[in-house]
């Protein structure tokens, strides 16, 4: 496919979906440990919930899905802005996150990886 002018009218990113065993386990990580704001709770199929949360004052949003068929435990190439990379480390390290250690290459900024309490893995960039 050639694509020579805007084929759509995407504006942005609106939700990422994270899929998750456990939602009030993965809704306490996200609000109680990243410090996220809960955007949405509603039904959602056969007795499940879309919940959606985000970074205060962020545009788009996580989604923590009923699982289903989907596995957990996934990369998800999710990166989280910070400006802060090292006190951000520190807090999730205190919080008992499994968080990897700060990387530092020239011409990048700092940054690291952390797991949900799934084993997803997601990570956080200064910026």
């Amino acid at each position: 496919m050639s694509v020579s002018k805007a084929a759509t009218h995407i504006r942005q990113i609106g939700t990422v979906a994270i899929p998750v065993a456990d939602q009030e386990r993965a809704l306490a990580f996200y609000v109680g440990g990243l410090g996220f704001e809960k955007r949405r709770d509603v039904p959602f199929g056969d007795g499940g919930r879309w919940i959606e949360v985000a970074p205060r004052g962020g545009e788009a949003t996580i989604a923590l899905p009923p699982q289903g068929e989907v596995p957990v435990g996934v990369d998800t190439g999710i990166r989280l802005t910070t400006a802060d990379t090292e006190a951000d480390h520190q807090a999730l390290t205190d919080a008992g996150a499994e968080v990897g250690e700060i990387l530092r290459y020239p011409g990048v900024p700092p940054m690291f990886s952390f797991r949900d309490p799934d084993g997803n893995t997601l990570y956080v960039v200064e910026g």
